[in-house]
């Protein structure tokens, strides 16, 4: 069966301008670290433009967290680029506090420093076909599908943004993904319009009214298996962030590998080198 792949369109405006894949790794002073809501931060470095430049939705840094009295994280830890401006000289992380690593990047204060190395991985292609994009993200999903708004803008494509949450207290970005023009529909746990056969209807919905040209989501195992089920359904392309635990965030370590179906056979593939954005049909649930 042929890949419903948003890499086999003609490459969109940015992908050809896509300098070479040139990581760096800096010491950035942290102009902010707010909280959002009651579990997630905002992180705000002050990065230089020709860092900003190479970043890409989709696209990840991996974070060197600071020691602190109660934690000293040895690895690193990857994280979705939430924003990058350069006209403000910003990179911006929203960040759940789950562990050592993220409990140390808490600490974080105006004018402490961070090292980090970037930007990496594969970003989102949007083919020059698509003028519809739907993307469908919950909770931190958020953090790495926000910059595919930017880029929407930018090229001048529609977006419409599910966003998902437990309940309307966690939701995000709403107010960012409608600054960008997108059309948003927010749906929480807590209102029982989150769950999978709701969240269908509304797509379906979408897909026949004004249309659907290409889907985009992140993370959750149940969303992967919605869009991938409507995606076949209406031969709708498609593109997955996948989240894996990393320790070079480089390919060298392959601790980030995980199974995918690509040309008719279960591959091995690294997440950090070969993704973290994969076709939406080549993703395994798990």
């Amino acid at each position: 069966m042929m890949r419903n792949s948003l890499t086999s369109e003609p490459a969109n405006e940015n992908v050809g301008t896509v300098p070479p894949p040139v990581a760096y790794e800096r010491n950035l002073s942290v102009k902010s670290n707010s909280a959002v809501n009651g579990e997630y931060q905002n992180l705000v470095l002050d990065a230089p433009r020709d860092l900003l430049e190479r970043c890409r939705a989709g696209q990840f840094f991996h974070l060197l967290c600071p020691a602190t009295e109660l934690d000293a994280p040895y690895l690193r830890r990857p994280m979705s680029i939430y924003g990058f401006f350069p006209e403000k000289g910003e990179l911006q992380f929203l960040y759940k506090v789950t562990g050592s690593g993220t409990r140390a990047l808490s600490t974080l204060r105006s004018g402490h420093t961070l090292n980090v190395l970037g930007p990496l991985g594969v970003p989102f292609t949007i083919p020059h076909k698509a003028e519809r994009l739907l993307l469908v993200a919950r909770g931190v999903g958020l953090a790495t599908l926000a910059p595919l708004a930017l880029e929407a803008r930018r090229l001048g494509r529609h977006l419409t943004a599910i966003c998902s949450a437990r309940n309307p207290g966690l939701l995000m970005s709403l107010e960012y993904f409608e600054s960008l023009g997108a059309d948003v529909i927010p749906v929480t746990d807590a209102e029982n319009t989150s769950d999978p056969s709701n969240l269908e209807r509304i797509i379906e919905a979408l897909i026949a009214g004004p249309g659907v040209d290409a889907l985009y989501t992140c993370g959750s195992n149940r969303l992967l298996k919605l869009i991938q089920h409507l995606g076949e359904r209406h031969a709708i392309p498609g593109e997955i962030a996948l989240e894996q635990q990393m320790a070079c965030g480089l390919g060298m370590c392959h601790c980030c590998v995980r199974a995918f179906r690509r040309d008719g056979e279960i591959v091995n593939l690294r997440v950090c080198r070969e993704g973290p954005v994969f076709d939406i049909q080549e993703a395994l649930a798990w």
